[in-house]
């Protein structure tokens, strides 16, 4: 690990010019590559004391050896050279572009004698008309086909169509009238070139001229009694129809845009975009990025308009829509406008359809960014790398295949609740996640909530440990299963399965209390560490400093989703939870009532307030409902405040002054699907 001071430019040496620079490790390998509007201001920010750079930067200085620059003129010249060092040199400490696929497009080859519809890939080509670029090559076939009833342009490739020449016999797509047959010269030259120039109209989003005259000519025909022609138009009228609802139109104005947003993370972020062309979205496409530094949504757009634009095969439209401006703008606004020859608008949308759109591109890369994870959580080899790295991380013994985090919930204090998520082998098992509703105080005390939800989950495991025998039984060969209730796996129900490893949300706070649980239980074979979330750093007991797992690390990434499966768990249910006494206003407390007698009620009287005003008599009149249980709601509701009591789940009795949300033991209510009941 090198000293930054070692390399530091001696002071005056930095030129205050636009330019890029480019810090290279020991070994000479370009390892990072930036841009600055003042070389001196952004290369000084590197030298500074190391303890106060952000970890993605503060390890990419340590490991660089030296450092160099280059002036430029402008700062769109400075962007324009850091693309192509980027690409050339792919440095490790850089954002890293994992799709660089390219997307297909509808090319119709009017550079030909007879022009060909056909998708294509790659740079474009003089001569050919494109429209795209689409996410899959099916969708451009499924729009193709619709369209070749209207007009029938050769789709075959030059072999086949030379063969059909020679043969004097058109192919299949001839005979069923999806071709025009040029190639036996059923159609001219000249009027094949029509067709295929009508199909492009089409597609360019002229769509009402063609619809129309196929109409007056089914009209003409019906007139003329020519029944079968009119229903072929009105066939060929439905097919152009479906074609445009495929490219349905979203932007009113008809504008040329492409629209992009992001779904991030700490270590990844998903990028889609989506052409809209003509006021009609004709393709999308998208890649996850590796956030290898560190840099923020701004920084996240303008990478992408350089892995957009920058290769040249992306023509530019009018105007380009992110959620956040790059700073500065103007350089890369002046870099947009000379690729395009023209002004290029680059905004983020406030109102209207184009903020909705956006809002559309959003829900897209968040789904893109989840279905990378899920992708990324299936692979086996990639598990067992991950909890290898956790197990030599940790020192654990072995690799820990069953993980339990837990994580605390609270509004201000309000509803205290606590979640159990289980992943084994790497994966979630959602039938074993718990809930817990933290009992006999309130208040934002996450350490005091983690001692009291790991004593009980433990306390538990021992006491089911003794009903139904040591689970090491079995695994030592035994002859005789232990007793007791099993799942369909042979396994013990609940809490009888101890885990290998237990992670806490949280820092040192949480993961001292965790510890202190365990040690008044007894219980010292399961390991323990805590998953801060500021700086991702993984804490263990008695410990003063962190392990930092390398950020690339597989087994910090599957830490990483168990912290967060555990978060969302447990807001799901401390939400739940607060919806559910806002809404009932406390008749989930009065004993007797299940959800259907509380539905009827509530469907009965409109409100609680309602309710609360009615008398035993109209209580009774709901169906359902006796005397002795209309009773207790009047008693129930007039006497105290709805937040005010709580039940007993043992008993069944009122409790006197309960703080809301702090009473019922809910700590054994399973779940189906990971959702909270």
């Amino acid at each position: 690990m090198a000293d930054p001071s070692t390399y530091r430019p001696a002071p005056g040496a930095i030129p205050t010019s636009p330019g890029v620079y480019r810090f290279r490790d020991e070994y000479g390998r370009v390892i990072y590559v930036g841009k600055a509007k003042s070389l001196r201001q952004r290369l000084s920010s590197y030298f500074q004391d190391v303890a106060n750079l952000h970890p993605r930067t503060a390890t990419m200085v340590t490991t660089a050896a030296s450092v160099e620059w280059t002036v430029v003129g402008t700062e769109v010249e400075a962007l324009q050279l850091e693309y192509s060092w980027i690409k050339e040199f792919d440095p490790r400490f850089n954002v890293k572009y994992r799709d660089d696929k390219s997307y297909p497009e509808l090319a119709v080859t009017l550079n030909e004698e007879f022009p060909r519809v056909q998708v294509m890939r790659g740079a474009h080509r003089k001569g050919v008309r494109y429209f795209g670029p689409y996410g899959h090559a099916w969708a451009i076939r499924e729009t193709v086909d619709l369209l070749l009833r209207v007009f029938p342009v050769r789709t075959c490739s030059n072999g086949v169509f030379k063969r059909a020449q020679q043969v004097g016999r058109p192919c299949l797509l001839g005979y069923i009238g999806k071709c025009a047959a040029p190639c036996v010269g059923r159609v001219s030259a000249a009027d094949h070139r029509a067709l295929a120039e009508e199909f492009c109209d089409f597609m360019a989003g002229r769509t009402g001229n063609h619809v129309r005259r196929l109409e007056e000519q089914m009209r003409e025909a019906a007139a003329e009694l020519e029944y079968e022609k009119a229903a072929r138009l009105r066939d060929d009228i439905e097919a152009l129809k479906r074609a445009m609802e495929k490219n349905a139109v979203v932007l009113a104005d008809g504008t040329d845009a492409d629209l992009l947003a992001l779904a991030e993370d700490e270590l990844e972020a998903a990028v889609q975009i989506f052409h809209v062309r003509g006021g009609r979205v004709r393709g999308q496409r998208g890649w996850v990025t590796d956030k290898v530094e560190d840099v923020d949504t701004a920084a996240l757009v303008e990478h992408a308009l350089q892995q957009l634009y920058g290769g040249g095969s992306e023509s530019v439209p009018r105007e380009v829509l992110v959620p956040a401006l790059p700073d500065p703008v103007a350089p890369v606004q002046e870099w947009l406008g000379g690729l395009r020859g023209a002004q290029v608008d680059l905004r983020v949308p406030q109102r209207g359809d184009k903020k909705d759109l956006m809002a559309t591109v959003e829900r897209n890369a968040q789904q893109a960014l989840a279905l990378h994870k899920t992708k990324r959580a299936s692979d086996l080899t990639t598990r067992s790398r991950a909890l290898q790295e956790i197990a030599d991380a940790l020192e654990l013994d072995s690799v820990p295949l069953r993980i339990e985090c837990f994580d605390i919930s609270h509004l201000q204090g309000e509803d205290v609740v606590a979640s159990m998520v289980v992943f084994e082998d790497g994966l979630a098992r959602k039938s074993e996640y718990r809930r817990f509703q933290i009992k006999g105080f309130s208040g934002q005390d996450d350490v005091r909530s983690m001692h009291e939800v790991i004593s009980r989950r433990f306390r538990r495991y021992l006491q089911e440990r003794e009903q139904t025998g040591e689970w090491a039984v079995q695994e030592t060969g035994a002859d005789e299963d232990p007793a007791g209730p099993r799942t369909d796996d042979g396994r013990p129900k609940r809490f009888a399965y101890p885990p290998q490893l237990l992670v806490v949300d949280g820092g040192q706070p949480q993961v001292a209390a965790a510890r202190r649980a365990l040690d008044e239980l007894g219980i010292d074979d399961v390991a323990l560490c805590g998953l801060a979330k500021r700086l991702e750093e993984v804490w263990l007991p008695g410990q003063d400093d962190p392990v930092v797992l390398p950020r690339s690390s597989e087994g910090l990434y599957l830490l990483q989703r168990v912290r967060d499966e555990a978060h969302r768990f447990a807001i799901s249910y401390q939400r739940s939870k607060r919806t559910k006494r806002l809404t009932t206003g406390g008749l989930d407390a009065v004993p007797g009532l299940g959800q259907t007698r509380r539905t009827a009620l509530l469907k009965h009287f409109g409100s609680v307030k309602k309710l609360r005003a009615a008398t035993v008599e109209e209580i009774c009149e709901v169906p359902g409902i006796g005397r002795r249980t209309a009773e207790t709601v009047v008693t129930a509701l007039s006497s105290r405040t709805p937040a005010a009591f709580a039940v007993n789940t043992a008993t069944g009795e009122i409790i006197e002054d309960a703080v809301p949300g702090g009473t019922i033991d809910e700590s054994l209510a399973s779940t189906e699907s990971g959702e909270p009941k």
